[in-house]
């Protein structure tokens, strides 16, 4: 599991637009099969940052490496056992349409909307999986800072093939 985790970041590293990495890094995570807690869901501790020399990974992937990606993959896990991979990336209206573009399920939730005493990120992420899990599901929010896009899929091999589409398809596209 470490090793083809380890390959996809490897390949995010290569080919992605820098553009599509949040203020504090993105993530990309795999749980195992049946995990239940952040130590059964690998991923890049730091996560995947911008650096003056590019693009790097912060840390090597280790199981419960990152609890915010841990969380929306168990969350997701809890809806379809199967969907185990997930990767948040920046928030831009503009990266929207082209992920619709791409063929791929995007489900929205508004942290307003989100009911007190809940995290808004667990609470957001269910919302969106109730009838399965999407493809993508973003957090419209007016501050794009603290809005994300997570990318979901079976295998990190699905996630990483997914966000490398959108990075070639944002080249010309001013976010």
């Amino acid at each position: 599991m470490l090793e083809g985790l380890t390959r996809a970041v490897n390949s995010l590293l290569q080919s992605i637009d820098a553009r599509i990495l949040p203020p504090g890094g993105a993530n990309i995570g795999y749980a195992i099969t049946g995990a239940r807690d952040k130590n059964g869901v690998a991923a890049v501790p730091g996560g995947i940052v911008k650096t003056d020399d590019g693009i790097r990974a912060s840390g090597s992937c280790a199981f419960g490496g990152n609890e915010t990606i841990a969380r929306i993959v168990l969350t997701a896990m809890k809806f379809d056992p199967v969907m185990r991979s997930a990767a948040t990336i920046r928030y831009s209206k503009k990266i929207i349409p082209v992920l619709e573009s791409m063929f791929l399920e995007c489900k929205v939730f508004s942290r307003r909307n989100a009911p007190e005493g809940l995290s808004t990120m667990d609470w957001g992420i269910a919302s969106c999986c109730r009838d399965g899990v999407p493809d993508v599901i973003y957090a419209d929010d007016s501050n794009e800072d603290a809005a994300f896009i997570c990318i979901f899929g079976e295998e990190p091999v699905d996630v990483t093939n997914n966000i490398i589409m959108l990075s070639n398809r944002i080249i010309h596209i001013e976010l």
